[in-house]
């Protein structure tokens, strides 16, 4: 079974405690974890890059000069490629990149994704996260009581809270997560998971639930 740390509100450490293992550990399946961040990135693509090709560029219709006689090769249309404003040749079009991954892939992939975040003796575990006052230079402090300060760390909570909010959202490389949008992606990016008890309950209920 997996271990982490664990802190108290204040940022001491009081022990350690055990991770679950249906969520921290299973074996990691890398081949999904790529699919799985493909989609994610694919998914945040507009899709909307457009180019004007020959026959959406203003212009053409007459003829630009006369079919001979001038020492150029013969053209029908002022929207060819080869002119100045011409159209694009191949012009983007609006395409879409939405992908969807099935719920119990998408349950596989995170797991590996915690897995192997708590395999590498990066995750972390705070009894509570529940500051009495919106500061952002308290949290800072609990952070650098935790030896966390300055490294990417993804905080995920069961619900928003918003002294946490506030205290935590102009700090540096700091994302703040509910369990329930937890994604591939965003656990992968950081270099520290930190998690609460009640952040912990929230994940198994997710799983249960997919």
């Amino acid at each position: 079974m997996a271990k982490a740390p664990l802190f108290n509100q204040a940022g001491a450490k009081t022990g350690e405690i055990d991770l679950p293992d249906e969520l921290f550990g299973q074996s990691v399946n890398e081949a999904l974890l790529h699919e799985a961040v493909v989609i994610h990135l694919g998914n945040q693509r507009q899709g909307t890059a457009m180019g004007k090709n020959r026959a959406l560029v203003s212009g053409g219709g007459k003829k630009p000069f006369k079919q001979k006689g001038t020492g150029h090769a013969r053209q029908g249309t002022s929207t060819s490629p080869i002119n100045v404003r011409g159209g694009k040749p191949f012009a983007p079009v609006p395409h879409l990149y939405t992908r969807k991954l099935n719920q119990k892939a998408k349950g596989v992939a995170l797991a590996s994704a915690l897995s192997l975040r708590a395999g590498a003796g990066k995750v972390v575990v705070f009894e509570t996260l529940a500051p009495a006052a919106p500061k952002t230079k308290d949290f800072i402090k609990v952070l650098e009581s935790a030896a966390l300060y300055g490294s990417k760390a993804l905080i995920l909570v069961d619900a928003n809270n918003q002294n946490l909010t506030l205290a935590s959202r102009n700090v540096p490389n700091v994302n703040l997560q509910r369990a329930s949008d937890l994604n591939v992606y965003d656990v992968l990016q950081s270099d520290t998971l930190v998690l609460t008890k009640a952040s912990i309950e929230a994940l198994k209920v997710r799983k249960e639930a997919a």
